[in-house]
């Protein structure tokens, strides 16, 4: 996969958790991910289709982090991944591909992002609906990790 297409999610990844919960992660080795098993506690994921690409991103959390950053954006503290923690993860995965979105736009490649879906529990699976190899970046933190999945067809 291209690293023009990797960057930009990155990039939104660490700029929204860092001004939005004021998080910091830090990335680990990015590898190819075979399976559609998530890694984490929690995940949003969200399609994207435009004329000239089509492809999918996830982010994971754990448990702990999640939880973390719900306290640091909303002020709210909550001990279980609930209705709440489930829409800011949804709002997180919206914020993460809208950045990607606007810096690939200036790459010339446009595409409309769809609504994203929360998964969460335990092994829960993570389906990218785009013929493509899967990416996942493991970003570390103090309170546990999350995961960046990325999946193009390019």
């Amino acid at each position: 996969m291209n690293a023009e297409f990797v960057n930009p999610f990155i990039g939104g990844l660490l700029n929204v958790l860092e001004t939005m919960a004021q998080t910091t992660l830090t990335p680990g080795k990015p590898k190819r991910k075979n399976d559609d098993v998530a890694h984490g506690d929690v995940s949003g994921l969200i399609g994207m289709v435009g004329p000239n690409v089509k492809g999918s991103m996830s982010i994971t959390f754990d448990k702990n982090l999640i939880l973390s950053i719900m306290q640091n954006m909303l002020g709210e503290a909550s001990s279980e991944i609930d209705a709440e923690v489930a829409d800011m993860v949804g709002e997180i995965t919206n914020m993460i591909c809208g950045n990607a979105k606007r810096d690939l736009a200036e790459k010339g490649y446009e595409f409309g992002m769809a609504t994203p879906v929360v998964v969460s529990g335990k092994q829960h699976s993570i389906s990218h609906q785009v013929d493509g190899p899967k990416i996942i970046l493991p970003f570390n933190h103090e309170l546990g990790k999350a995961y960046l999945e990325i999946c193009f067809d390019k």
